[in-house]
């Protein structure tokens, strides 16, 4: 007797391709989802290890670092002049960068006391360091083209504080906190008070002392994440980590006007100079000289933040306005609760 092999018939192939399809319909979410995941992990780690330099900057020099070294008489609103090097570029030697830091021809911690306004710690403005990127975010390959062109991109920032269009000190959200000075609120978050104080944590030449934390470390954000602004333009400075101005590596009236919550979709929400507006997608903005810019991120549904006794926490993006406020500024005298 022959025996004849029976093959596939065609509806019978198209069922099994049609089974197929379906599972891996089913398993890509998934692979999706623990791969944000890992990348959270991972951007939660750099935080970490941002915060803990800091802590040791605080050992050595008794203050937290500045969140940049700016002369009298250079802008504080426009990327441009011979403005010094940032927190970033301060505290390399606590994240393993000591040989990069001692690369260059004179310290740049020197920029203030300096007989002229030794630009030579821009030489290391075009490094990329992995540490200072979260694997969630895009754009890093392309880096940012002003003031100079060359710099490397960074997803993390300290927490300046300040406040746009408050009182007492200075409208201007990023000038607003200078020297550790604290403006108030005024009228711009209407749930609280107009009196409110808006002290930051690492501003214009001056850095904390953790015991003048007025509001207690665990409870005051000392760094954030940012986003790259590349996807909009070479252009646009948000998320450049030697660059020590709002939306590059410093969030600061992060809490007033329009630019009130982590990830918010505000119309012009962050001002900084160059940045590019797209509220659509979380990144609002509007390239002028007020200086406030917002902690942004591409995770689902909030940001890393470090805060200032080194723990790091996940902020919704459901945070209140008013708790986010108490998050971020250092003395208000109040304290946030969960959302």
């Amino acid at each position: 007797m022959i025996h004849t092999r029976r093959g596939f018939t065609l509806i019978e192939l198209l069922v099994v391709i049609a089974i197929i399809a379906i599972l891996i319909g089913l398993l890509l979410p998934a692979v999706q989802k623990v791969r944000e995941s890992a990348a959270r992990i991972k951007c939660s780690n750099n935080v970490k290890q941002l915060a803990l330099a800091c802590h040791a900057y605080h050992d050595n020099v008794g203050t937290l670092p500045p969140s940049i070294l700016l002369r009298s008489g250079e802008s504080r609103t426009s990327v441009s002049g011979n403005f010094g090097p940032n927190w970033v570029v301060l505290i390399l030697p606590y994240i393993e960068q000591g040989s990069l830091y001692n690369s260059l021809p004179s310290n740049p911690a020197t920029y203030l006391s300096a007989a002229t306004a030794d630009q030579s710690w821009k030489n290391l403005k075009g490094t990329v360091l992995p540490g200072l990127l979260c694997p969630s975010d895009n754009g890093k390959d392309v880096q940012y083209s002003g003031s100079g062109g060359g710099w490397a991109r960074g997803n993390y920032a300290c927490n300046a504080g300040g406040v746009h269009g408050g009182s007492g000190i200075s409208s201007t959200g990023y000038p607003s906190s200078e020297g550790g000075a604290t403006p108030t609120n005024g009228t711009n978050v209407s749930s609280l008070p107009s009196t409110l104080a808006g002290g930051g944590v690492m501003c214009i030449n001056w850095g904390a002392k953790l015991t003048g934390i007025n509001d207690g470390t665990s409870s005051t954000i000392m760094l954030a994440e940012l986003r790259i602004g590349s996807y909009l333009g070479a252009g646009d400075p948000r998320g450049t980590w030697a660059l020590g101005y709002t939306g590059a590596s410093v969030i600061s009236g992060q809490s007033s006007m329009d630019c009130r919550l982590p990830n918010g979709t505000e119309n012009q929400a962050d001002d900084c100079d160059g940045c590019v507006n797209d509220p659509a997608n979380g990144m609002g903005a509007c390239s002028c000289g007020f200086q406030q810019a917002n902690s942004r991120s591409k995770h689902l549904g909030g940001v890393d933040v470090a805060m200032a006794d080194g723990s790091v926490r996940f902020v919704k993006n459901s945070v209140t306005p008013a708790n986010w406020w108490y998050m971020n500024m250092r003395n208000d005298g109040n304290v946030w609760t969960e959302d």
